[in-house]
């Protein structure tokens, strides 16, 4: 790692959403890119694989859950840490997304507080 905290990839469909996340993470001391579907998401991270990803679930052209399963059987695919961001709020859902490999999850809409609390989650489990 270089100066910043790492390099965070933000996966949404929502310009809003990802605008209010950069300014997080930015304000974290992030390296920051994003990506409006997980098929754009998964040719970012094949450039360069991040350290964190926050995910939605709901996109357009791959889904949130594709793009997961897709990234943990990429080479190097398992290191990021992966926060699902969504508003899929039923227990079958955040159970699908950590057995198929979310490090966390993140119900939208979220501040900054909630997200910090998250990062600190996965990366004191790392």
């Amino acid at each position: 790692m270089n100066a910043t905290s790492g390099f965070c990839l933000l996966v949404d469909d929502s310009l809003l959403v990802r605008k209010i996340a950069r300014k997080i993470f930015t304000r974290l001391s992030f390296e920051v890119d994003e990506a409006e579907n997980g098929q754009i998401a998964l040719d970012k991270c094949q450039s360069r694989m991040p350290d964190v990803v926050l995910l939605d679930w709901n996109m357009p052209v791959m889904d949130g859950l594709e793009f997961l399963k897709s990234l943990r059987r990429t080479e190097g695919g398992r290191g990021p840490a992966v926060i699902f961001c969504t508003t899929e709020t039923d227990v079958e859902h955040i159970q699908k997304a950590l057995a198929n490999g979310a490090n966390e999850y993140l119900m939208k809409p979220f501040d900054q507080e909630s997200l910090i609390a998250k990062l600190d989650l996965v990366f004191f489990r790392k």
